[in-house]
C-alpha cells in the first residue's frame, strides 16, 4: 500500500494535519506523520515525533526550546526533516509527501522534499505559492499549490483545496507505488537504459538544440533538454554533478551573460563548471550569448536604454551585449573550460550565436562576435580544449548535427 508522509508543525497546525491524515486514510493511503515542531505542544500525535526529528538534526529538543530562538529553531528541524524523509525513502516507506504552511512551515517542508529523488511527488500548499517560490523549490520537482487563505483552520475556503491536495498526492502515490521503484524514481532512477546526454536550450537556439537531439538519439542516447531559464542551468549543473549523464552538448550559455550584465535569468556563477569538475565529456557553444535578459520592458535598466533592445515577449526583454561584455564572457567560458578534467570541445559559430543574431537580424554585430571569439582563442590556447570553428550560424541543423557527432565520439573514446 502507498505511504504519504506528513511533514509539518503540529504545535500551529495540529488540527489541520489530523484533518489530511483522516482524508488520506479514507483514500486508501497510509499516513507518517512527521512533527517539525518545536514550541508549542503538539495538537495531534505524531508517527515521528519532533524529538526524533530534532535528533536527526543532531539537535536536542529542550536546547531549542529552551533558546526561543525561532529561526534557528526552523533550520534545525527543517535539517532534521530532511533526514528524516530521506530515511523513510531508503526503507520503502515513503511514496508522496504532503505538506502545509506559511513561510516557516514552507521553509521546514520543502527543505525535507528536496532531498527525495526526481519522481517522488511531492505536494506543498502554502500560503506564500503565488510569489516567487524558486527558494523553495530550486532545482526539484516540488509542485506548489496556493492556499488563497493562510493555513489556519479547515473553512469554506480552505476545505475545497486541502481536500484537491489530498486527492492529488494520493493519486501520484498511488501510482508511484505500483510501479517499479526504477521506473517511479523518474528518468534518472532507471538501470540498463539509453545513456543520458544533456543538452541546454533557449528558444533563440531551438533550431541547433532539435537537430543535435535528433543525432544524440539516433547515436542511441536520450537526451533531456534543459531550459536556461536560470532553475535550467542551476539544475543541469546539479544533475552533472551527481554524475548522471554520460554527456554534456552545452550549447545554450545565455545565463552567463545574464550572470555577467545584471539580467534576469542567471544561474550563479557556478554555471558550466560540474561537468568539467566531474571529468564528464562536454561540448560547449556559445548560444545567445549575444543577448541579456530582462523582465517586461520597463525593467531594463536605464544605462542601456541606448542599446539595441527587444521584447522578446511581455515577460522578456532582452538586450543585446556589447564588444566589452563579450570580451568578458569569452574569458570566463575560457577559464571555466580550461579548468575541466574531462574531454571537452568547444565549437564557434561564426555566423552567429542566435535567431536574432543571424546575418539581417536585429542583434547581427560581427564586432561584438568576434571580441567573444577573439577572447576564447587567446583563453584557451595551449589547454586541452578542443577548438572547432564552423562558418555556420548556430541554427544551422547541420551546426546542431555536428556538435552531437563531435560529443558522441568524445563518449565513445
Amino acid at each position: 500500500m502507498a505511504t504519504v508522509v506528513l511533514v509539518g508543525t503540529l504545535d500551529t497546525k495540529g488540527l489541520e494535519y489530523g484533518w489530511l491524515r483522516e482524508r488520506l486514510l479514507r483514500r486508501g493511503v497510509d499516513v507518517t506523520v512527521v512533527d517539525a515542531g518545536v514550541i508549542g505542544d503538539p495538537r495531534i500525535a505524531a508517527d515521528v515525533p519532533r524529538a526524533e526529528v530534532a535528533r536527526a538534526a543532531g539537535a536536542d529538543l529542550e536546547r531549542l526550546r529552551r533558546d526561543g530562538d525561532r529561526g534557528a529553531a526552523v533550520t534545525v528541524m527543517a535539517r532534521g526533516a530532511a533526514e528524516t524523509v530521506r530515511r523513510l525513502h531508503g526503507e520503502g516507506r515513503l511514496h508522496g509527501v504532503l505538506a502545509l504552511g506559511g513561510s516557516g512551515g514552507t521553509s521546514i517542508a520543502t527543505r525535507a522534499m528536496r532531498e527525495l529523488p526526481l519522481g517522488v511527488p511531492k505536494l506543498m500548499v502554502s500560503s506564500m505559492a503565488s510569489g516567487d517560490v524558486s527558494a523553495y523549490v530550486g532545482s526539484t520537482d516540488i509542485t506548489m499549490m496556493y492556499s488563497v487563505v493562510d493555513i489556519a483552520g479547515v473553512n469554506r475556503v480552505s476545505a475545497p483545496i486541502l481536500a484537491n491536495a489530498v486527492d492529488a498526492v494520493a493519486g501520484m502515490a498511488q501510482g508511484f507505488a505500483a510501479t517499479s521503484r526504477a521506473d517511479a524514481a523518474g528518468p534518472l532512477g532507471g538501470a540498463g537504459g539509453r545513456p543520458l546526454v544533456a543538452a541546454s536550450m533557449a528558444g533563440v537556439t531551438t533550431g541547433c538544440v532539435d537537430a543535435a537531439r535528433e543525432r544524440m538519439t539516433e547515436h542511441g542516447y536520450e537526451v533531456l533538454v534543459f531550459h536556461t531559464s536560470g532553475t535550467g542551468g542551476r539544475t543541469l549543473e546539479t544533475l552533472a554533478g551527481e554524475g548522471q549523464f554520460a554527456g554534456v552538448l552545452d550549447l545554450t550559455l545565455s545565463e552567463l551573460a545574464d550572470d555577467l550584465c545584471g539580467g534576469l535569468l542567471t544561474a550563479g556563477p557556478g554555471r558550466l563548471t560540474a561537468a568539467g569538475s566531474r571529468g564528464v565529456p562536454q561540448v560547449v557553444s556559445l548560444g545567445a550569448l549575444d543577448m541579456v535578459k530582462f523582465g517586461p520592458a520597463d525593467t531594463v535598466p536605464d544605462r542601456m536604454s541606448e542599446r539595441r533592445i527587444r521584447v522578446h515577449n511581455p515577460s522578456v526583454t532582452v538586450v543585446r551585449t556589447t564588444p566589452g561584455e563579450c570580451a568578458e564572457l569569452g574569458r570566463r567560458v575560457a577559464a571555466k573550460l580550461r579548468a575541466a578534467t574531462g574531454p571537452t570541445a568547444l565549437v564557434l559559430p561564426l555566423r552567429g550565436l542566435s535567431t536574432l543574431g543571424a546575418p539581417g537580424g536585429p542583434y547581427h554585430d560581427p564586432a561584438a562576435d568576434e571580441a567573444l571569439f577573439t577572447a576564447l582563442r587567446e583563453g584557451l590556447r595551449g589547454s586541452a580544449v578542443e577548438l572547432v570553428e564552423t562558418d555556420t550560424h548556430i541554427n544551422d541543423p547541420a551546426f546542431g548535427r555536428a556538435a552531437a557527432d563531435l560529443l558522441h565520439r568524445m563518449i565513445s573514446g
